[in-house]
């Protein structure tokens, strides 16, 4: 598995806003100049965080984005999920897979389950908070 670039620029916005939780609205071409990412790709990343309610947007002078609540309530995982659709490792995982005929006899099926659920469990342990702290995680 493979997180994309739209699923780390996520994180390194959320951890942008939070780290400067206390300021109130920050406009998007702060952001997009202290995280060295281009606004284009920020346009379509903020209206997912925001549909989510990770965020909110203040479409006027003064304006910008901020979180909607503390850094320590939102886990990595959540924001990865939103970012990239699912974390699922095949396909036949994906949030909005069909059923695969072989499921019934698929002898990985299981391998892969487990690596799913290990993978969602490790990202939301994570918090933004614990990120901004630097706290390492192990599993």
């Amino acid at each position: 598995m493979m997180i994309s670039t739209r699923g780390r620029y996520a994180l390194r916005v959320m951890i942008d806003l939070a780290e400067h939780f206390h300021e109130g609205y920050i406009p998007m071409k702060v952001i997009a100049g202290r995280q060295n990412i281009s606004l284009k790709y920020l346009e379509q990343i903020l209206p997912a965080l925001t549909r989510n309610g990770m965020i909110e947007g203040l479409q006027r002078k003064g304006g910008g984005y901020k979180l909607t609540a503390r850094p320590e309530t939102y886990r990595v995982g959540d924001i990865l999920r939103i970012a990239e659709g699912d974390l699922a490792p095949v396909a036949c995982l994906g949030c909005e897979a069909k059923e695969c005929e072989r499921a019934g006899y698929c002898k990985t099926l299981p391998m892969w389950k487990e690596f799913y659920k290990m993978t969602n469990e490790y990202f939301d342990k994570i918090t933004l908070a614990g990120l901004m702290e630097g706290e390492i995680f192990e599993s």
